[in-house]
This record gives C-alpha cells, sequence and structure tokens, in this order.
C-alpha cells in the first residue's frame, strides 16, 4: 500500500475533473456521488496506508514515493514525490476523513444551490491542493499546495460573488495570503541558496534537514522567521489574521472545512514538518511561542462581543490556533499536531451544528434571534453541546487532554514559562465562556426567534445529522490516543509522532524531549525534571478556570440575562472597542490599504501619465511636428523640385571646389 500513496490525491483530482468538465451536464445526482465518493475512497486509503505504517518498526515509518522529475534546471532537480511518515499519515487521515464527512453534509446542506456542481468541483480540487501540500516529500511542491489552497479558498469565499461582502471577503483572503506567501517563498529561497553554499543543491526535506546543522544559526534564525511569516498567513496569527473572520461569508461547510481539518492548520504542520529548523533556532521559536499565546487571548477577547455564530466560532478559530503555535514554539510538536487533531473533530462539528442551526432557522446568523432550540433541534443541540464541551477543556473530551497537554508544555519545557502557561489558562477560561454563551444564547432561555421563521424551525434531514453524530463521536472519544502518564495513560499519539517531531539533524530521530520524559515518568517522576503531582495540581487549575469561564457564561446569559444589556451600558466605551474588534481593520484599512490606494493614484497620475504617457505622446508630437516642417517640402510643383535639384548641385559642387583647394 506504501506505493500507492499517490492514489490519496488522485482521487480528489479525479473528482475535480469529472465535476468540473461534466458536472452540469451528469446532473446533481452523479455530482452527489462523484464528488463524496473521491474523498472517501483518499480516505479509504489513507486508513490502509496508516495500517500497513504502524505495523513497521519506528525507524522505518519514512517512505518516500518519486512519481517524476519535475524541475531540472541547472543545479536544481525537484521531483514530484510524496512522503509517508507518521507526522503526514496522520495528517492524511485528518484531512480525508474530516473532508469525508462534510463532503457528505454539504450533499443536504448545498442540494438547491444553483451552482451545486461548481461547489463540489472546488470543494475536490481544495482537498486535492492541501493533500499536495501534506504529503509533499519536497518544498516545492509544498509551496504549490500551499499556493493551491489559497486559491481554492478564494474561490469557495467567494462562491456566492454576486453578494458583495462574499466577493470583499474572497480578495481579503487572497490579499492577505499572498503577504504570508512572500514571507514563505523568501524562505524557501534562502534555504535553497545556503544550503547551495555547502554544495547541497536541494528542497528535499530529508536531504534539507540532514544538512541543517552546515547552516548559522542566524541563517537558520532567518529561514525559519520567514517560514513563520508564511504560516501567519495560513493559519490566521497576528497581524495577518483579519481574513479568516470574513471567511464566514462563504457556505458553512467551507467554513468547516477551511477552518477545522484543512487549510488554517497548514502553518502548524509546516512549522512541525520543520522542526529541525526550528529546534536550531531558539529566538524563532521563541517568536512562535510569543505570537501563538498573543493571538489566542486577543481573539478569544474579541469572541466575548461577536453574535454572528459563525464569526464566534471563527476566533475561536483563531485563538485555537494559537494554542497550536504556543506548543510548537515551546518544542511540543507532538502536542501542536494533537491538538489539530482534536480540534478538527470538535470545530468541523460546531460550524456544521451551526450550518445546522441555520438550516432550522432559513439562514439566521444572529444569536440574538435564537434561543429555547434544544428541543426543536435535539440532533443539532446534542452534537453542538459535545463540541462546545470539548473545545471549553471539560475532562473526558477530546478537547481537555490535547488543550492539558498544550498548558503542561507551555509550563514544564525546557522552553516555556510561567508566563505562557498562564496567558494560555486564561485565554482557555474565556474561550470556554463565550463558546458557552453561544451554546446559552443559541439553545436555552426563552425564544427570540422571528414570528414567520418560528413556524418552520425543523431539524436538518440525515443525510446532515449522521455526519454531525460522527464527529461528535470523534470529539469524545478523540484525545484518547493521547491520554497523559500522569492520568496512566500511553500518549500513544506522541510515541506514534516522536520519529518525525525529533530535534537535531536527522528528522527520523526521537526528539530528546521524549527521551527525557519517558524515563522520567519510568522513574515515578514528571516531565522535563517537575513532580507528576505539579502536572496534576496545573490539569485541576486549567479546569477550574474552565469552569469558571462556563459558570460565568451561565450566570450572565441564563440565570440574569437582562445583566449582560446592563453591563454593556454601564461600559459603553470598552464594549464598542471589543465589539469593533478593536477597530484593527479600520487600522489596516488607514495605514495599508488606504495609503497603497494613494501610492497607486500617485504612480498612475504622476508617473504613468506624466512620464510614460508624456514619453509615448511626446515622441509622437515631435514625430507630428517634424513632418509638418519636412511636408512643407513637398509642394507638387515641378519648379520647386528642379530649383531644389540645382541648388543641392551648386552646394555639392562649392563643396568638392573647396576641398580640391583648401
Amino acid at each position: 500500500m506504501l506505493d500507492l500513496v499517490w492514489l490519496i490525491p488522485l482521487f480528489p483530482a479525479i473528482g475535480f475533473l469529472i465535476n468540473g468538465l461534466l458536472g452540469r451536464r451528469l446532473g446533481k445526482g452523479v455530482v452527489s456521488v462523484v464528488g463524496p465518493s473521491a474523498i472517501g475512497l483518499s480516505f479509504l486509503t489513507s486508513i490502509l496506508i496508516f495500517f500497513e505504517l504502524i505495523n513497521k518498526p519506528p525507524s522505518e515509518r519514512l517512505f518516500e514515493k518519486v512519481i517524476f522529475d519535475w524541475v531540472v534546471s541547472g543545479s536544481l532537480q525537484t521531483v514530484i514525490g510524496y512522503q509517508i511518515d507518521p507526522l503526514s499519515i496522520l495528517m492524511a487521515l485528518v484531512v480525508t476523513g474530516v473532508s469525508f464527512f462534510i463532503h457528505i453534509y454539504s450533499v443536504g446542506y448545498m442540494h438547491d444551490d444553483p451552482g451545486y456542481a461548481r461547489y463540489f468541483t472546488y470543494l475536490n480540487l481544495f482537498v486535492f491542493m492541501m493533500l499536495n501540500l501534506i504529503l509533499a516529500n519536497n518544498f516545492l511542491l509544498m509551496f504549490v499546495g500551499w499556493e493551491g489552497v489559497g486559491l481554492c479558498s478564494y474561490l469557495l469565499i467567494g462562491f456566492w460573488y454576486e453578494k458583495d461582502s462574499a466577493a470583499n471577503a474572497g480578495k481579503k483572503a487572497f490579499i492577505v495570503n499572498r503577504v504570508g506567501d512572500f514571507g514563505f517563498i523568501l524562505g524557501m529561497f534562502l534555504l535553497f541558496t545556503s544550503l547551495g553554499q555547502h554544495g547541497i543543491w536541494t528542497l528535499d526535506f530529508t536531504e534539507a534537514f540532514a544538512n541543517a546543522n552546515k547552516l548559522d544559526t542566524a541563517t537558520v534564525t532567518a529561514i525559519a522567521l520567514l517560514f513563520f511569516v508564511g504560516a501567519c498567513g495560513k493559519s490566521a496569527q497576528i497581524p495577518l489574521y483579519v481574513w479568516l473572520p470574513d471567511a464566514m461569508e462563504g457556505p458553512t461547510p467551507v467554513s468547516s472545512l477551511i477552518h477545522a481539518a484543512t487549510m488554517v492548520t497548514a502553518g502548524v504542520y509546516m512549522v512541525a514538518r520543520c522542526n529541525v529548523l526550528y529546534n536550531m533556532a531558539p529566538i524563532a521559536m521563541a517568536v512562535v511561542a510569543i505570537v501563538g499565546v498573543a493571538t489566542a487571548i486577543f481573539t478569544a477577547s474579541i469572541g466575548f462581543c461577536q453574535y454572528d455564530i459563525k464569526k464566534i466560532l471563527a476566533y475561536s478559530t483563531i485563538s485555537q490556533l494559537g494554542y497550536m503555535f504556543v506548543a510548537v514554539g515551546v518544542g511540543a510538536y507532538a502536542a501542536g499536531i494533537f491538538h489539530l487533531m482534536t480540534h478538527a473533530f470538535f470545530k468541523g462539528l460546531l460550524f456544521l451544528g451551526a450550518g445546522s442551526v441555520m438550516h432550522a432557522l432559513s439562514g439566521e446568523l444572529d444569536i440574538r434571534k435564537m434561543g429555547a432550540l434544544r428541543k426543536k433541534i435535539p440532533i443539532t443541540f446534542g452534537t453542538f453541546f459535545i463540541a462546545t464541551l470539548a473545545i471549553a477543556g471539560v475532562p473526558g473530551l477530546s478537547g481537555f487532554f490535547s488543550k492539558d497537554e498544550i498548558l503542561w508544555m507551555a509550563f514544564s519545557s525546557g522552553r516555556g514559562h510561567f508566563l505562557l502557561w498562564l496567558v494560555a489558562a486564561i485565554a482557555a477560561g474565556m474561550t470556554a465562556f463565550y463558546m458557552f454563551r453561544a451554546l446559552f444564547m443559541t439553545f436555552f432561555g426563552e425564544s427570540r426567534v422571528d414570528h414567520h421563521v418560528a413556524h418552520h424551525i425543523h431539524e436538518s434531514p440525515k443525510i446532515m445529522t449522521v455526519p454531525l453524530m460522527v464527529l461528535a463521536v470523534a470529539s469524545i472519544i478523540g484525545g484518547y490516543v493521547g491520554i497523559p502518564h500522569v492520568l496512566g495513560g500511553a500518549n500513544h499519539i506522541h510515541e506514534f509522532l516522536a520519529p518525525v517531531v525529533g530535534g537535531g539533524a536527522e528528522p527520523v530521530k526521537a526528539q530528546a524531549i521524549f527521551s527525557l520524559i519517558s524515563e522520567a515518568w519510568a522513574a515515578g517522576g514528571g516531565a522535563g525534571g517537575h513532580s507528576a503531582a505539579l502536572e496534576l495540581f496545573l490539569m485541576a487549575v486549567s479546569v477550574v478556570i474552565a469552569l469558571i469561564g462556563i459558570g460565568i457564561a451561565y450566570f450572565l446569559y441564563l440565570k440574569n440575562p437582562a445583566l449582560p444589556r446592563m453591563l454593556t451600558e454601564k461600559w459603553k466605551g470598552p464594549y464598542r472597542l471589543v465589539s469593533n474588534k478593536y477597530y484593527v481593520d479600520e487600522l489596516y484599512q488607514f495605514l495599508f490599504v488606504n495609503s497603497l490606494k494613494r501610492l497607486g493614484t500617485g504612480l498612475w497620475k504622476g508617473f504613468d501619465e506624466f512620464v510614460i504617457d508624456g514619453t509615448v505622446n511626446g515622441i509622437a508630437y515631435f514625430i507630428g511636428w517634424l513632418s509638418g516642417v519636412m511636408r512643407k517640402m513637398q509642394t507638387g510643383f515641378v519648379q520647386n523640385y528642379a530649383f531644389s535639384i540645382v541648388l543641392g548641385g551648386l552646394i555639392l559642387a562649392v563643396y568638392y571646389i573647396m576641398r580640391a583647394f583648401f
């Protein structure tokens, strides 16, 4: 099966071609089968490859399949090739698995849309590009997938392009991502040329990482920071996070796909894949962790005052991505990927649950116009409730295990710090608050649904609710592959990923920190020299913080629903600041958008019209003037021409006579 890794991206590519070329002719029935089936076959192939890989010894869990030579030019020789290892196959399982259920859900959600075939065409292309990104065995093919998901996000976010808001959101996502992608491509160029100075002209992961120790710290730091600029764009971190909330203009399944398991996780995956480079650049790792924790708490605060249910989830996504960057920033790459996996389950479920609520309420998004829905759409409520418990970090659900692992590593690892843990723990409490605020306002209390909508509230069809239930199960049990040692678990996901996310120059060697953890637990101690009692204490503190957040939400939005309005009236200034997202969009509009418009206008009026057009028009004017002068010599009278000939002959005669005498 390892030799058939190319089938994983091939199936979505075939689905893209069939639906793209023949979708309108074949009809919705065929499109409904082709689109999800293509992803289902990729998911099945990923499962089979996973089981074959896991049966091999850890040292042999690295396989590369070269399809064909791609770019062969001078010193650059790049192939189309795919790499199977624990990290890539885990990502493939998450991407294809979650995407498969989103495709099935989309069959019901988008059934009446006139762009049905076009929608599944874009969706299949998106998954194809994401699979190229995560399975690539070299930076150049990864970059193709990286750019491909950016293009597809533009197409999907602006899917309803008739709406100005959707078209503008698509353009915003595309442009902001191009800013980050510029950093990524500069990092790739710098890595290629820096290794080339040592005679190693390669963009292949294995070769580049094996020879990374030949680079000096300053160069590696620059490369890592440039790559992280790209990660900030794709994974929506400060300062390039502004595109993601606006991306809610796309269809809700698109929001689930982009914000759960695919595009926004690309930056986290890339940093984990490049762990060898980041381990050599402590400054870059510190930047990653600081930006991650700052993003986590900053965007969590914005979620406090949002009323659009999808935008609440969008800011939640940005905040959770910040957690993942905290993990990889302190060297806990496996913890970051673990949270990426569990987040794919519960965040995908939350978005699909929001779509089910919208389906029941004729497209309503404002949670102020909801309430008391839990008995009218019980399956949607039950699954949404499970996902909310998971993201809040309630013990027993997947989010608890992965989030607690990040908090512990932020505190105890050699690169961790108490302040990182404290801010991240506070952000966790904030997440619990605003997510339960959304839950209570949507499903509990008194109904605030518009009268003409209330009569039509209904549960979604099975083709939409079955994916909800599957993801709900995954949101419950998904974290049990990473039960920490202190709770009697074996943390299988850490052991599985250890051969890839290791430090040093060889990517297939286990990272030193995991060896230290294993030795410490074997001796009955804690990770990094900290005691098991301390880990249990911090775990309890994080749970208490989450429960406090839930309790405050319960007190404000169920027990005293009039109190939030009184508080917003009392603190109008802070409320206005947070509800307007700290005016970051307006600041960017002033600093970048308007200034670039003025620069463009200046270049247009000053340089283009005055210099370029002026030069072209000036030459034309000069030729016209010269032609006018010359035209006067062509009178049409024979005597004038005879006179000119005689005059010319006399001038030549005088010239030669003078040369003869002088």
